[in-house]
């Protein structure tokens, strides 16, 4: 905040509420709308709020996480109290929902930035989680506050990890390793795309942590990007592409492999050999001070010298963090610059209508002379006999 000349910063949508407080709301995570706000004044952090609906405050009491201790709540929503002596908890809840009514999201908003003393203040405001009208209704609040666009701010804030982070997302790729691992073990001619996804999404519940995506196909359905998992059955000489990962203590996993039922053809080895090469080179030039660019260049360059020549790619990764797409984004147009402590999904994906698709994609931490691999796997092809 002090190096771009900002007083305060607003976070208002999911990932961001979470990141700079702890705070998981529910229902902002699982459908558009519901405002939650984070007020971080630049020069007294400690005297940061969180703005919440009513309806949400079981959360704040219930949850570890939440380092934010002021909490300012707005909007109606009917709790009622027995005449039993409250736990803890309850206690913590009773405190919440006594708290004073501020009546809007928009407006506990502005009575908090007043009440920091930030009216007159440029304030970097996170535009992703309001709803149409929000920031004229704020701008009409504030009239002498200077209010800028703050999403890109904190993605940048984001995109270098503390200690905690990578051991969270550490945790997180191996948890989504090892459910591949469960759902290749089911694996037969016959088993159904659904039937591995059980599997891999179980695995993943029964380690304390949730399903986020799971794209698997078989044969020539692998080819599609999204694939969803269906009742397609596995064949003999088919294709299995995982594009999967789950999500812990809200940090998340973004890993692809790919495996084969029966012995693979030239083409599928040279094919799967030339992605996994992809991958490997772009995380030996890693390191801090590489640019982004520098990292698709090389990652594309690789996978065509290797055996695909006509390998083409929109982008070969991106950073991972709350968020599936934290910076920095590996394109070829991309400014952004590889810094330590960044966590990195690095991947070469092909996709062939009509054949089948392979992916390799491994989740790496940025170290001084280079990276650390949150693997336990490489991304060679895997045969299932």
């Amino acid at each position: 905040m002090k190096a771009e000349g900002v007083d305060a910063m607003v976070a208002t949508s999911a990932e961001n509420v979470t990141y700079t407080s702890g705070y998981w709301a529910l229902s902002q995570w699982i459908r558009r709308g519901p405002q939650i706000y984070v007020l971080l004044p630049a020069a007294d952090l400690a005297a940061s709020e969180i703005i919440a609906s009513t309806t949400l405050l079981d959360q704040i009491a219930d949850q570890d996480d939440v380092w934010v201790e002021n909490i300012r709540r707005y909007g109606y929503f009917q709790v009622d109290r027995s005449g039993a002596r409250l736990d803890e908890l309850d206690s913590r809840q009773a405190e919440l929902y006594s708290l004073p009514d501020q009546g809007d999201a928009i407006e506990a908003l502005a009575v908090a930035i007043n009440a920091a003393g930030l009216s007159r203040s440029r304030i970097a405001i996170d535009e992703m989680g309001l709803l149409p009208g929000h920031w004229e209704k704020l701008r009409d609040k504030l009239p002498d506050a200077k209010l800028i666009p703050g999403f890109q701010l904190l993605r940048r804030v984001r995109a270098v990890k503390t200690v905690e982070e990578i051991a969270r997302l550490r945790r997180v790729a191996e948890i989504t390793e090892a459910s591949i691992d469960a759902a290749l073990a089911i694996a037969r001619e016959g088993t159904t795309e659904s039937e591995l996804a059980r599997a891999f999404h179980a695995c993943t519940v029964s380690h304390d942590a949730f399903p986020v995506i799971g794209c698997i196909g078989f044969g020539t359905r692998a080819a599609m990007p999204n694939v969803q998992p269906s009742s397609a059955r596995l064949k003999s000489g088919e294709v299995i592409r995982f594009d999967v990962g789950g999500r812990y203590k809200h940090y998340r996993a973004d890993i692809a492999r790919v495996a084969m039922l029966g012995e693979p053809d030239v083409k599928t080895t040279a094919y799967a050999h030339a992605l996994q090469v992809g991958v490997l080179k772009a995380l030996e030039m890693i390191k801090p001070g590489v640019k982004a660019s520098a990292v698709f260049e090389t990652a594309v360059e690789a996978v065509r010298r290797e055996a695909i020549p006509h390998y083409s790619r929109s982008h070969v990764g991106h950073g991972i963090g709350v968020d599936g797409y934290d910076l920095p984004e590996l394109t070829a147009a991309s400014r952004d610059v590889i810094e330590e402590g960044m966590v990195l999904c690095v991947e070469t994906p092909y996709y062939e209508l009509g054949w089948a698709g392979l992916q390799v994609e491994d989740m790496v931490v940025v170290r001084r002379d280079g990276i650390e691999s949150l693997m336990t796997s490489d991304g060679g092809l895997r045969v299932m006999r």
